[in-house]
């Protein structure tokens, strides 16, 4: 429960704001702010604030026009520079680690860093995807233990999920409700405010940090179920040789019936964020079932995925082992370069088990960024006529363009093209997830 407390010292008019981490959250915030009030825009990425200050943006998320407007806004990887705010916006990433546990380190690490510089009376807001309680329980401990100062009595804290949709050109930071939270009134308050300068869609305020930050988790699990039903559907109708993607169509008829489709389950948000509710709940001796069977089926998507591929060679007596793969798209969604948590990363991996020489090729994605993440070497544009099967992965509008004569060019004589992410009609492909 909020109480009253003089711990914020500071209004609207006298915040300076620092965003800590400039990454597909953490720039568009900054730019935003940028155009109304003096910010510090901070990341240790130093070949990322070298790309900003040159007005590029890899992620695609900021336009040239919009660092032109942010006219307050300055972008640096000097630390120091974070002592003239006292107002800390932390919009780092919170993955998974390998046994697919919450990784909060980033989040650790951020918290040390704003205590070096946190004063009485300043605000920390944290927008960073976590399981209710990880603020007030992980975070806030770290600001007081390096700053000296008392939680609630010499400075605040609030909550804010971040809700960008990387690649939508059409959802943006400003246009999409803004959940706000504060550990005391005041402070909660001084949070709303503060994002109502720049979010013209309106803002929700929760009753406590910790709704805002369930509020959150469960967003993006409850996309993950929708789905994982979908892909379960799939799999089952694909045993009865009926066409997933008719199903859905003829169900999509009825006015309520939700219109998702089966695919690869990737990204910062919908295959990571339900693991976070996951272990909160089973610190508890929660153990969930459902968000549990979730996971488990579009963890096993890529699996499912090639042995479908694997099986139709088989028919097509087209040989498996040492056969070329070209598979289409790395990102883990269309329109857009981020690879982080990528489902076709699955489906590499699953084919280079039966011996399968894959070639990917995704034009959006940079190419040092895929070396670095998986260790891959994407392919400039593809021959004609080397590949045995070519995978549709991610739907990127390149690949849409293509007609689809120039997709099949690639293919050998005897080739498969399988669209896995149904974006071509059923007559010109010969295989669907």
């Amino acid at each position: 429960m909020m109480t009253n407390s003089n711990a914020t010292r500071n209004t609207l008019k006298t915040l300076k704001v620092a965003v800590i981490g400039l990454g597909y959250v953490g720039l568009p915030l900054a730019v935003e702010f940028g155009k109304f009030r003096s910010v510090v825009g901070f990341d240790n990425n130093e070949k990322r604030i070298s790309d900003l200050n040159d007005g590029i943006d890899l992620t695609g998320e900021v336009e040239a026009q919009d660092f032109k407007e942010s006219v307050n806004l300055e972008i640096t990887h000097d630390e120091t520079k974070l002592s003239s705010a006292n107002c800390y916006i932390v919009t780092v990433p919170t993955p998974i680690d390998s046994y697919k546990k919450p990784d909060i380190s980033p989040l650790i690490k951020a918290s040390k860093t704003v205590a070096k510089y946190l004063n009485k009376g300043d605000l920390v807001i944290y927008e960073s995807t976590v399981y209710p309680g990880a603020t007030e329980d992980d975070c806030v401990p770290v600001l007081e233990n390096f700053s000296k100062l008392k939680f609630n009595i010499d400075f605040c804290v609030g909550y804010s999920p971040e809700r960008i949709n990387p690649g939508d050109k059409e959802h943006r930071l400003t246009n999409i409700c803004k959940v706000t939270s504060g550990s005391t009134l005041e402070s909660a308050e001084l949070v709303d405010s503060l994002y109502s300068e720049i979010i013209s869609a309106g803002t929700h305020k929760a009753e406590s940090i910790k709704v805002a930050e369930a509020a959150k988790v469960i967003e993006n699990t409850q996309r993950d179920l929708n789905i994982a039903l979908i892909n379960e559907l799939a799999v089952i109708f694909d045993k009865m040789d009926i066409d997933t993607e008719s199903v859905l169509n003829a169900a999509g008829t009825k006015w309520n019936f939700l219109p998702f489709r089966p695919g690869l389950v990737g990204g910062h948000c919908i295959g990571v964020d339900p693991y976070y509710l996951m272990h909160k709940a089973e610190s508890l001796g929660c153990h969930p079932e459902i968000i549990t069977a979730g996971r488990r089926i579009n963890d096993n998507m890529s699996f499912f995925a090639v042995s479908k591929l694997i099986k139709s060679m088989l028919k097509r007596c087209i040989q498996v082992e040492q056969s070329k793969v070209l598979v289409l798209g790395l990102a883990f969604k269309e329109n857009c370069p981020d690879i982080r948590n990528t489902g076709v990363i699955g489906i590499i991996d699953e084919l280079k088990e039966f011996n399968i020489e894959v070639d990917v090729y995704d034009p959006l994605v940079d190419p040092e960024s895929a070396m670095k993440e998986f260790s891959i070497d994407l392919i400039g544009r593809p021959k004609e006529g080397v590949y045995d099967a070519v995978i549709l992965a991610v739907p990127h509008k390149v690949f849409a363009d293509m007609a689809i004569n120039k997709v099949r060019s690639f293919g050998k004589k005897k080739h498969l093209l399988y669209d896995v992410k149904y974006l071509w009609p059923q007559n010109d492909v010969d295989l669907r997830l």
